[in-house]
């Protein structure tokens, strides 16, 4: 069945490069004036019929459709048991919050994002993952009272958020949450997540609301449907299309989590490899953790959050369009692998 995933995936990401393929040298065609030459009936069913490649990228594309719809069926990979699918209500009695902050070369707002969350009177912990910062983040976050944990080099996001989550596992909360350092997410979100721990074992913002994110935010149009895209995808990878509303993913790109600590104690060995602290999903860690959430059987849920614009200079470069194209590509290959 894994073979048959990854060849409908492909598939899909074929047919979708000759649909728009197709559209394109219409439209070409149409402006030069020349696409009478690709069309000799009189009316649409006959043109569809004369023309030659519209008419098999149609059949090709329905029976694609039908491949898919009986895939969806089909699957019963996880997530089968009734039990698992309803409402379940374990309440966290006494919450204590450590934050995760992975951060590099933040110092013009580290302070400001750390004084955010330590407003919230449960956010008893707020630990700084450094990436070898070379401006000073990592002492204007221990003079905020944060736990900075300074890593000798550089070795990528992916490393610093899950060597956070095992940081915060050693603390006393019962909540850890996972942020980003350029003020994208704030602390006001606490209480409207929090509240969906008390049924779920991972609680994921979403950032796909328009009207709850900032103007000028980093999340293009490319962002937003290519998150979309593979949050779908990961639906169809575990889920029967009769359960595919158990875990109902829009944004897998989103860093604000919240775990229940026991919960996350269940996957975060999963994030490395045996006897190493090497990351196996580099910087797609957060779409790994979802995948291992539901392989895992917890229970995940998404919800609408507030979405800032950055502050502070971006780490991507000014190559934005591409950078995203290969991380999408990067994150794609993940869920395909996995």
């Amino acid at each position: 069945m894994g073979i048959l995933y990854i060849l409908a995936a492909i598939s899909f990401v074929v047919l979708f490069f000759i649909n728009v393929g197709w559209l394109t040298s219409n439209l070409y065609l149409t402006i030069t004036g020349e696409i009478e030459s690709f069309f000799k009936g009189t009316n649409p069913i006959e043109n569809v019929y004369y023309s030659l490649y519209l008419k098999w990228i149609l059949l090709i594309d329905g029976l694609w459709l039908l491949i898919a719809l009986f895939f969806m069926i089909r699957r019963k990979n996880f997530k089968t048991d009734a039990e698992l699918h309803y409402l379940s209500y374990k309440p966290i009695l006494d919450p204590k919050i450590c934050v995760v902050l992975p951060t590099y070369n933040e110092a013009g707002v580290i302070e400001d994002v750390i004084k955010n969350f330590q407003k919230n009177k449960l956010v008893k912990h707020v630990i700084v993952i450094d990436n070898h910062s070379s401006d000073g983040t990592d002492n204007i976050a221990e003079k905020c009272g944060a736990k900075v944990i300074r890593k000798d080099r550089n070795m990528g996001f992916g490393h610093s958020y899950a060597l956070g989550l095992k940081e915060g596992l050693k603390t006393d909360a019962s909540v850890i949450v996972t942020s980003e350092s350029d003020y994208s997410f704030n602390t006001y979100d606490i209480p409207k997540m929090l509240p969906y721990l008390d049924n779920c074992d991972i609680a994921i913002g979403t950032r796909q609301n328009q009207v709850l994110v900032e103007k000028g935010n980093q999340n293009s149009l490319l962002h937003v449907l290519g998150n979309f895209f593979l949050a779908k995808l990961i639906q169809i990878k575990y889920f029967s299309l009769l359960h595919a509303g158990v875990v109902n993913l829009t944004d897998v790109g989103c860093n604000f989590r919240f775990f229940r600590a026991e919960s996350l104690k269940k996957i975060v060995d999963e994030l490395t490899y045996p006897g190493t602290d090497e990351v196996k999903a580099g910087i797609g860690v957060a779409i790994h953790l979802t995948m291992l959430g539901i392989q895992k059987d917890l229970r995940i849920i998404e919800i609408p959050i507030t979405f800032n614009k950055r502050r502070g200079e971006s780490k991507i470069g000014s190559n934005r369009r591409i950078r995203a194209i290969k991380i999408g590509l990067t994150f794609l290959w993940l869920i395909l692998k996995t």
